[in-house]
């Protein structure tokens, strides 16, 4: 019995251990050690309107992540994360939603003072039921709002997966380069020469059950090639065979990573929970 249990055990060890910051430091040593340079997505706009880019998609170009947080809630986890980066010589976009449970200014400017890029996770469409002149509006004050903490230059959608109102249909009515924005993540990058990786759902293959944070267009081709990774363990192995894509957006939400056995275990439960309820009545 006690042999069975420890085989158990050992087979479901990367379960485990996956989603914790342990994993999370591990990851991104991994990568660092592939070759990878990391990227805000703010520089990465800079750097690619430049006519003599080191970003350009040719042989010679370096490897890189542009790497994104999503911070929806638990925004403590949020400056966990971005402390392991600082240690590791690393500057991430970590984009902030409007409401109490990511809004917390102290840790958004413990953020940024540690050399990371602070962006506005807007839901304005949602939060202002499809009225576009009041959801303008209410973007711009939260953008200036933001803007004390650090000058912000890039947005990024928040899904809001229960809400009909899909925030990126603000754009077809107004032009955020007018606010001085210089980038947004679903329209302002080429995937087809970007490799998209995203934490949604609690696993690396999330677009499954994902209502707006995936990229349809290529994800049937990413998975012809078998560019499909459910645990991070998963990555972390792709990278040390070379087998990852040399350009890569990796969003995380760092509310599902942390090392304390309760919390880790209810973010498992519920978002498994919510993954089930999408699954049946919100993607399409």
């Amino acid at each position: 019995m006690l042999i069975s249990i420890l085989i158990t055990l050992f087979a479901f060890r990367k379960h485990l251990t996956d989603f914790t910051l342990y994993q999370y430091r591990h990851l991104l040593e991994s990568l660092l050690q592939q070759g990878y340079q990391f990227l805000t997505f703010e520089q990465y706009c800079e750097q690619k309107s430049s006519p003599h880019s080191p970003l350009a998609s040719s042989p010679d170009s370096p490897k890189y992540i542009l790497l994104r947080h999503d911070v929806d809630l638990k925004v403590a986890n949020s400056l966990a994360t971005a402390q392991i980066e600082h240690e590791l010589g690393i500057s991430a976009t970590y984009y902030f939603r409007v409401v109490p449970q990511s809004n917390q200014p102290d840790i958004i400017r413990a953020i940024a003072a540690l050399g990371h890029e602070i962006g506005y996770h807007y839901e304005d469409m949602a939060l202002m039921q499809g009225d576009t002149e009041k959801a303008y509006a209410h973007f711009q004050q939260q953008l200036n709002y933001f803007r004390q903490f650090y000058p912000v230059r890039t947005i990024c959608m928040h899904g809001a997966p229960t809400s009909q109102w899909d925030g990126k249909e603000l754009w077809k009515h107004y032009d955020y380069r007018d606010l001085g924005i210089i980038g947004e993540p679903y329209f302002d990058i080429d995937f087809s020469q970007m490799f998209y990786l995203t934490d949604t759902g609690r696993c690396w293959d999330g677009y499954k059950v994902s209502v707006r944070d995936k990229i349809p267009v290529y994800q049937d081709q990413w998975n012809a090639q078998g560019l499909v990774y459910h645990a991070t363990n998963d990555i972390i192995h792709a990278a040390e065979q070379g087998s990852l894509p040399p350009r890569i957006m990796i969003t995380t939400h760092p509310q599902r990573w942390t090392d304390r056995p309760l919390a880790w275990l209810k973010e498992l439960l519920v978002q498994n929970a919510k993954n089930i309820i999408k699954r049946l009545f919100f993607v399409k």
